[in-house]
């Protein structure tokens, strides 16, 4: 696998998973100058059929400069494998980042989950159904399970189903498109849904959580992250949403250097700073 060394992290490609249809990949950001203090799964997004383990990089870079240690994930998608094979992926790479950190003394209260878009779906789902049998479907290390011990979400898909409403009704055909790769049908964005499952109270792990949506977002109906949010708080979860005025749907990763995105990686990085301490 190949390795690069930045001014201050270490970049390293590693095969953690191999199907039939190939190996998968993904890409270790670690800091250069001291241990990491916490570690995390990065998931990108890209309507759950589209994008690599390289779109997230300047979110994960920062949080590497942190003092994180990130595996960013490429995973199965359509037509390869849709849902919930794709979860399967996804609990398989949290269970293999748990072993990985249990060598450099990393605990498991200190390891994390961040996706974007899609990514913030898949891994707000996957953390709240570690131990679905489906999702745990491929077997992995013994005796390590795929619970997160905090999550963030950036412009998160939380509610499928209206998100694939929303998109019918204002003819966004390729958001449409993509709905249909992923998904067998409706039943399963229904089941598939962090939103709906809180609202038929389903038994679930609610780790503490950091949602960053801006409001300029016409990719999401526009009361999707403050609904989880709340159904979030009322299942006993503990949840922060930050706001970021006009900015649109992947703001951090289209406008880097823009003060909006500097003070969202800003935020997260506080956040998961403040889960490794232990607060």
């Amino acid at each position: 696998m190949s390795t690069d060394v930045l001014a201050d992290i270490h970049v390293e490609d590693v095969e953690y998973l191999r199907h039939s249809t190939g190996p998968l990949l993904a890409r270790l950001y670690r800091p250069k100058s001291e241990r990491p203090r916490a570690a995390l799964v990065s998931l990108h997004g890209g309507r759950w059929t589209r994008e690599t383990r390289l779109t997230n990089a300047v979110i994960d870079q920062a949080l590497a400069r942190d003092g994180a240690l990130v595996m960013a994930l490429d995973i199965r998608m359509p037509p390869v494998a849709r849902y919930p094979d794709c979860l399967a992926d996804i609990n398989y790479a949290i269970r293999w980042l748990k072993q990985q950190a249990l060598s450099i003394s990393i605990a498991s209260d200190r390891i994390g989950g961040i996706g974007t878009s899609s990514g913030g779906h898949q891994i707000m789902l996957g953390a709240m159904r570690p131990r679905d049998p489906r999702y745990a479907a491929i077997p992995g290390p013994e005796g390590i399970e795929a619970s997160l011990a905090f999550v963030v979400a950036c412009w998160p898909v939380l509610d499928p189903l209206a998100r694939y409403n929303m998109a019918k009704a204002k003819g966004m055909d390729d958001h449409v498109a993509a709905h249909h790769a992923y998904w067998p049908d409706e039943v399963a964005q229904a089941e598939g849904n962090p939103q709906m499952i809180l609202d038929r109270g389903e038994r679930v792990e609610l780790p503490p959580a950091l949602l960053i949506q801006g409001t300029g977002d016409v990719i999401l109906p526009t009361d999707m992250a403050d609904n989880f949010a709340a159904a979030y708080r009322k299942a006993g979860g503990s949840i922060e949403l930050r706001k970021f005025e006009g900015q649109p749907h992947t703001f951090i990763t289209k406008q880097p250097g823009a003060p909006a995105s500097l003070e969202a990686v800003a935020v997260i990085k506080a956040f998961v700073r403040a889960r490794a301490a232990g607060s």
